[in-house]
């Protein structure tokens, strides 16, 4: 299952307005460690439905949302609960890393 884009617009309705937990993935399609995470959260989405949130944003499209976290590199999956920023990872990561992360974070209780 594809992960849903977000646009700036998409990205303050979900993060900000709804509050639910979930985590986006900051990502290019031409980055290589990129294609190795996407498919990695494409594969963990169905366990979380309904309880965690899974998203990405194309950094080369949406620039200001990149700029506006101050990031440097891609991949970068950021954790969001209750419209705040919670942490994040980066680089490459392996499903087990991303589990922790959302336990710690919360499955939305």
């Amino acid at each position: 299952m594809s992960l849903q884009r977000l646009n700036a617009k998409s990205f303050e309705e979900i993060i900000y307005d709804q509050g639910s937990p979930c985590l986006v993935i900051f990502s290019r399609k031409t980055c290589h460690v990129c294609k190795g995470v996407v498919p990695i959260l494409e594969e963990m989405q169905p366990d979380y439905e309904g309880k965690f949130g899974f998203y990405y944003v194309d950094v080369e499209e949406e620039q200001a949302l990149y700029q506006r976290f101050s990031l440097k590199g891609v991949p970068q999956i950021l954790f969001f609960k209750d419209g705040e920023f919670q942490g994040k990872l980066v680089g490459a990561v392996d499903d087990e890393k991303v589990s922790d992360k959302i336990m710690e974070v919360g499955e939305g209780e």
